[in-house]
C-alpha cells in the first residue's frame, strides 16, 4: 500500500518505536504505585518522555508536561479548566471537532464564544483577531497548523498579540509537533496540546499537555495517583494533578523513542524530506484539468499537506478509487473539520487529503499522480 494519510496517524512507526513498546510490556510496572524494580522501571521512563518533551517544546520544567491519552483530551483538560460562564474565547474556522466541540460545551454553559473566519485560501486576518479582543477575553484557542489544508498560523504573531494584552494562548500542536520546532517560551505560548501518533511517530493513546507555570488549570479526572492518598482530593501539583489514573507507561515508552528517533536524524531532515515529496506532488497535480488544491501555496513555509477535489466528483469516490484500483490510502471527507470546509465550499463534497512522511519516496509520488491524471480522466 501506498500510504499518503500521514496527517491521520503515520503508519511506518521507526523499528526502535515498536521495540520500545514491545519491551515495556514485559518490564515497565505501574509508575508510583510501588518500589519494586518493574514500577521504578516505569517511573524512570516515563520521567525520562516528560524531558524529552519539555526539551522538544522548550519549556522551563518537566514538571510542565502532563500526559494524556490524546490530543483530544489535553484540549478538553485545557478548554473546560480555563474557561467559565462570563468570560470570552477566541478561536478560528481552522479548527478540529477536538477544540469545536469542547468550546461548544462551554458556550452551552455560559462562555461567550467568538470563531475568526478566514479567506479562501483559509488564512487567517491577525487584524481582525486582535480586534476582537475585549475585557473579558480570556484566551486565544487556535490550532498551529490546519489539519485540512496545512497551512500554518503564525505562532510569533499569536504570542504576541496575546501578551500585549495579557490573555491566554492555547494551541493545538497536533500538526505540527514533530514537523516545525515549537518553543513554547519563546512564543508565549501558555498551554500547548499535542497528540504522539502523528509526526511525533509514537504509538495511539499518547499524547500530552505543556502548561506554564502558575497558570491553573482544573483537572478533568480526579481518582488513584500513587501519592497522597488519604487526601479526599486529588493532589494540587503538576503534572500529577492532570494525570488521574494509571500512565499508559508502554506508550509512553514508544513516544519517548519517537522522539529519540526524531532528535537522531534531525527534525529539519526529516521536514525537508517530506516536504520535497508534497511539493512534488504538488506541481504534478496542480495543472490538471478539473483539479481544485485548497490552502495557501504562495509560502513555503506549511505542512506536508495537499488537499484537492477533482471535478464535482465526491471525495469519498475519489478516494475510494485510490485506494481500490491504485492502492493508495488518502483521507476523504470532512476531515473533523466543520467551518473550514464551509469557508471552502466544500461541505457537499468534501475534499481528497494527501499527507507524507519522510517514509514515503518519490515513486510513490508519482504513482500518485499518475493516478490523479487518470481519475481526471487527464492521462
Amino acid at each position: 500500500m501506498i500510504y499518503l494519510d500521514n496527517a491521520a496517524t503515520t503508519i511506518h512507526k521507526p523499528k526502535a518505536v515498536i521495540e520500545a513498546v514491545a519491551g515495556a510490556m514485559s518490564t515497565l510496572g505501574n509508575a508510583g504505585r510501588g518500589a519494586n524494580e518493574k514500577s521504578l522501571n516505569a517511573d524512570r521512563a516515563i520521567y525520562e518522555a516528560r524531558e524529552a518533551i519539555c526539551h522538544l517544546f522548550g519549556a522551563a520544567s518537566p514538571k510542565e508536561i502532563a500526559f494524556t491519552a490524546n490530543a483530544t483530551e489535553a484540549l478538553n483538560i485545557a478548554i473546560k479548566g480555563i474557561l467559565n460562564a462570563g468570560e470570552h474565547v477566541i478561536t478560528t474556522v481552522l479548527e478540529h471537532n477536538s477544540v469545536l466541540r469542547p468550546l461548544y460545551e462551554m458556550e452551552r454553559q455560559g462562555v461567550e464564544l467568538t470563531i475568526l473566519k478566514s479567506n479562501k485560501q483559509g488564512t487567517l486576518n491577525y487584524e481582525e483577531l486582535e480586534r476582537a479582543i475585549k475585557p473579558t477575553t480570556k484566551a486565544i484557542i487556535c490550532t498551529a497548523a490546519s489539519n485540512l489544508t496545512g497551512n500554518m498560523t503564525d505562532l510569533d504573531r499569536l504570542g504576541a498579540i496575546a501578551k500585549k494584552h495579557q490573555i491566554l494562548l492555547i494551541i493545538d500542536a497536533s500538526q505540527l509537533a514533530g514537523i516545525y520546532p515549537i518553543h513554547v517560551q519563546e512564543k508565549n505560548i501558555d498551554i500547548l496540546c499535542f497528540t504522539g501518533h502523528k509526526a511525533l511517530l509514537g504509538p495511539q493513546g499518547t499524547g500530552g499537555i505543556y502548561v506554564h507555570t502558575g497558570i491553573n488549570v482544573r483537572a478533568l479526572k480526579s481518582g488513584g495517583s500513587g501519592v497522597q492518598t488519604y487526601r479526599k482530593m486529588h493532589p494540587e501539583q503538576m503534572p500529577t494533578r492532570l494525570e488521574a489514573g494509571t500512565l499508559n507507561g508502554h506508550g509512553i515508552a514508544g513516544l519517548l523513542a519517537g522522539i529519540c528517533y526524531i532528535r537522531e536524524k534531525g527534525l529539519d531532515n526529516i521536514r525537508e524530506r517530506e516536504m520535497k515529496l508534497m511539493w512534488k506532488f504538488y506541481e504534478g497535480i496542480r495543472a490538471i484539468h478539473g483539479v481544485t488544491v485548497y490552502g495557501d501555496f504562495d509560502t513555503e513555509k506549511r505542512c506536508p499537506i495537499v488537499t484537492l477535489n477533482i471535478g464535482d466528483y465526491d471525495s469519498s469516490k475519489v478516494s475510494d478509487e485510490l485506494l481500490t484500483t491504485y492502492n493508495i490510502a488518502t483521507r476523504a471527507g470532512g476531515h473533523c473539520a466543520p467551518l473550514m470546509h464551509q469557508a471552502l465550499e466544500t461541505v457537499e463534497q468534501g475534499a481528497v487529503r494527501f499527507s507524507f512522511s519522510h517514509q514515503n519516496t518519490e515513486e510513490e509520488v508519482k504513482a500518485a499522480i499518475a493516478a490523479i491524471k487518470v481519475i481526471a480522466r487527464n492521462d
